[in-house]
């Protein structure tokens, strides 16, 4: 049975989006769901899934009936011959490795936070790094999904077209309840990290892309210094060596969250200074090279609270967009603390993913989240928009249905499945009109 409880202010982790909800429920099944719809559509209220609120964007927003998926979490079943695994959506990406383990499997990429549940990571786009390697929504090879019917229907890989919009579906098709990953053996990757002159870095991009199997970058703004991570994989029989516990957390604890959170805030008082903080910060960059699990090496602590908006682009596009960022930082005199990143991923087949039918480089920028506001966000994103950027679904941009049905050539495609499994937008919310159109 769902659990209910009294509606207060719900905040991202952002702190960019809030509401108190009119309801707030607990699902335990498929069956509380199709319940709290039926409930839904006799109050006219609207229906919306929460995860870990780790959206910038507006697109979990639930002003009517908030689902808390927090009780639907764990591991249903595994497929040792097919390798594939399947989950309750409300399960968090932290909690994957554990539940894999036993069974030697692992999921085949991550990004570098995984706060995030199954459902809202997929449902918005979420997306590691590597030009062979697509975003997690293309591991999903089927899922559970409550319709704005009540109706419970199982989607798989026996129906492509419907898969290819239900795995990416933003939270308008409908609640997901579980997940099946098509997953992996386990294994480790070798890093190698350390700062590179960052012209260099842009000019190399797309080599540098080629040559490793995953490879990201971040710039600091102010500086003429990059962070390049290349990582290898290896098997899970290579073992683990390089910093030991104590060098890993100075490195990454108390640089990388401790102390540079305190310059964030620094900057944020006095925005004059964080040119030369940012330089600080820059030079304290030490090259490093480890081996250890998967999970391990995808995922960083990120506990500096920021604001985030990233666009997807043809991965040629990227060196040219970066270099005309880096231009109007300068011209603007924009004051910015918080590093680029930059990022790639393999095309793919479904239907409003960023890489959809192109390879994919992505374009990540941040500011802390006491930063003034300003007009950097607006300029980054006319030049991404210049470019024919598709915005992450689940951070922060402005575009609407007339921009995104230019750069998704399925978009109307997957608005007739929208109009099949949500007729009365039961799942709607201001976000999703915005992007989708009513």
């Amino acid at each position: 049975m769902s659990a209910r409880s009294a509606p207060g202010t719900w905040r991202n982790w952002g702190r960019t989006e809030s509401v108190v909800p009119a309801q707030v429920r607990t699902p335990r099944s498929a069956g509380d769901i199709a319940t709290a719809i039926a409930d839904a559509r006799a109050e006219g209220l609207t229906v919306k899934p929460v995860g870990s609120g780790h959206s910038f964007s507006a697109i979990a927003v639930a002003a009517g009936i908030q689902l808390d998926m927090s009780a639907l979490r764990g591991l249903v079943s595994v497929d040792a011959g097919t390798a594939q695994a399947t989950f309750r959506a409300g399960t968090t990406l932290h909690e994957v490795p554990d539940l894999l383990a036993p069974h030697g499997l692992a999921m085949p990429n991550l990004g570098d936070v995984d706060a995030q549940t199954l459902s809202g990571a997929t449902s918005t786009g979420t997306h590691g790094t590597g030009g062979g390697f697509g975003g997690i929504s293309t591991q999903i090879v089927g899922l559970e999904i409550v319709t704005g019917t009540g109706e419970v229907r199982k989607v798989g890989s026996d129906e492509p077209a419907l898969l290819s919009a239900a795995a990416l579906g933003l939270g308008a098709l409908g609640v997901v309840t579980e997940i099946t990953l098509q997953c992996v053996p386990s294994f480790g990757l070798h890093a190698q990290e350390g700062p590179e002159p960052i012209d260099d870095v842009i000019d190399s991009f797309l080599d540098s892309v080629a040559a490793h199997d995953h490879y990201e970058f971040y710039w600091f703004p102010h500086t003429a210094i990059a962070l390049t991570k290349k990582n290898a994989r290896v098997g899970a029989d290579v073992p683990a060596h390089g910093p030991g516990t104590v060098r890993r957390y100075i490195d990454d604890e108390l640089l990388s969250n401790g102390l540079f959170g305190v310059l964030c805030a620094v900057g944020a008082r006095t925005p004059k200074v964080v040119p030369t903080l940012n330089s600080l910060a820059s030079r304290a960059l030490s090259a490093r090279s480890y081996t250890d699990s998967s999970t391990r090496v995808f995922v960083s602590s990120r506990t500096v609270r920021f604001r985030e908006m990233e666009y997807a682009l043809p991965i040629e596009r990227i060196p040219e967009a970066l270099q005309q960022v880096r231009e109007v930082i300068v011209r603007r005199r924009y004051k910015i603390s918080f590093p680029l990143e930059v990022r790639a991923a393999a095309a793919d087949d479904l239907m409003l993913s960023t890489a959809s039918g192109r390879v994919t480089g992505y374009i990540a920028v941040h500011r802390y989240h006491g930063d003034r506001a300003d007009g950097y966000f607006d300029d980054v994103e006319e030049i991404m928009m210049s470019h024919g950027g598709r915005p992450h679904w689940g951070k922060m941009h402005t575009a609407g249905t007339e921009y995104l049905r230019t750069v998704y050539p399925r978009f109307d495609e997957f608005l007739a499945v929208r109009a099949d499994f949500d007729p009365d937008r039961v799942f709607d919310n201001p976000y999703l009109r915005s992007v989708l159109g009513p």
